[in-house]
């Protein structure tokens, strides 16, 4: 991934061969897990939808970033530039991706609009310009002739300047991407929190006050729906910590190599490794594997013979049985 370039320093050649073991495990585990919400958009006529749109890009750029972290080779210079420059674009790109689900959560449901579609444009031209600009300006900023070849990874800036570039177009973006994430998902919970705590209450005074058979089924589906608004609000909950859980360990060990380049903490090293090449897993399972992919899923295997099928989880089953997808059924409706 795009942290690991730095990481190597003076450790060891055991240290090095076990941090290039972890993150070449770590990113072929991302690689499958994105690859997989990539083939089921591509596979899946009912997914594409606008919503699993954001997602599959997500998915896509977080597939790229592992295949090039796996596959950088430091003794040939292509490869090597290759990887380098491909990391850090499709790094950049996936975190840049999951601020446009939350922008279109937050504007669906706190500002009630409808033209999230006509903004894909938009959304092509931030993420994908933005993902060049910030490798750009690094590669300017990178002394060709003093690459650093370490270990499996390519690319390390071992000056103060390239590694304050480095902060600056990979970090700084990241962290506020996570701010705003934070953010909006906050204002987004908080709305549809309110509006089910008053729907709650109406139904509560439904009951007391009307006894009519079907005014009461009514309220009754009504606080169903509700409860798994709840749940779907949870999940939402988890979405800012996946950046902060991925990338948390690498900005410390980042600062910490600014401030102390001769000393390298091998610990800190690998989990800076491990959790930033399991970012696309990460994304992949909260973002991806929502109720609209298991219910696409499930249908294809009612295909398959019942010897076969009984292998699979149960859960798979009465989950895939939604029928309103995480992203698609964030509009609020007014209950009447």
């Amino acid at each position: 991934m795009a942290t690991v370039q730095a990481v190597m320093g003076n450790l060891s050649a055991s240290d090095r061969r076990i941090l290039t073991a972890v993150n070449t495990g770590a990113s072929t585990f991302s690689f499958i897990g994105s690859g997989f919400i990539v083939l089921c958009y591509l596979l899946f006529k009912e997914l594409r939808k606008f919503s699993f749109k954001l997602v599959f890009f997500l998915a896509l750029s977080d597939m790229l970033c592992s295949f090039f972290s796996i596959i950088g080779d430091p003794s040939k210079g292509f490869f090597c530039y290759a990887q380098g420059y491909t990391t850090h674009f499709f790094c950049v790109a996936s975190f840049l991706w999951t601020t446009t689900i939350a922008f279109t959560l937050h504007r669906t449901v706190v500002r009630h609009k409808t033209d999230v579609e006509d903004l894909e444009p938009m959304f092509h031209l931030y993420v994908w310009g933005t993902s060049g600009v910030v490798t750009v300006i690094r590669s300017i900023s990178n002394d060709h002739g003093h690459i650093s070849h370490i270990g499996a990874w390519c690319w390390a800036q071992t000056g103060r300047t390239g590694k304050a570039v480095h902060f600056i177009t990979f970090y700084a973006p990241l962290w506020g991407a996570i701010l705003f994430n934070a953010v909006t998902y906050f204002q987004v919970i908080r709305m549809l929190k309110n509006a089910t705590r008053m729907a709650a209450g109406m139904s509560e005074r439904i009951f007391q006050f009307d006894s009519r058979p079907d005014v009461k089924d009514k309220a009754c589906a009504f606080v169903g729906f509700c409860k798994k608004r709840r749940k779907v609000l949870n999940r939402w909950g988890y979405y800012p910590l996946i950046l902060i859980g991925s990338w948390f360990f690498g900005t410390i060990n980042r600062i910490h190599d600014f401030i102390e380049p001769g000393h390298k903490i091998f610990w800190l090293s690998l989990l800076d490794v491990g959790m930033a090449a399991l970012m696309g897993l990460f994304n992949s399972i909260a973002y991806g594997l929502n109720s609209s992919v298991r219910r696409a899923i499930y249908e294809r295997m009612d295909l398959l013979p019942e010897r076969l099928r009984k292998w699979f989880p149960k859960s798979l089953r009465s989950r895939g049985q939604q029928q309103e997808s995480e992203l698609v059924s964030l509009k609020i409706q007014d209950q009447q």
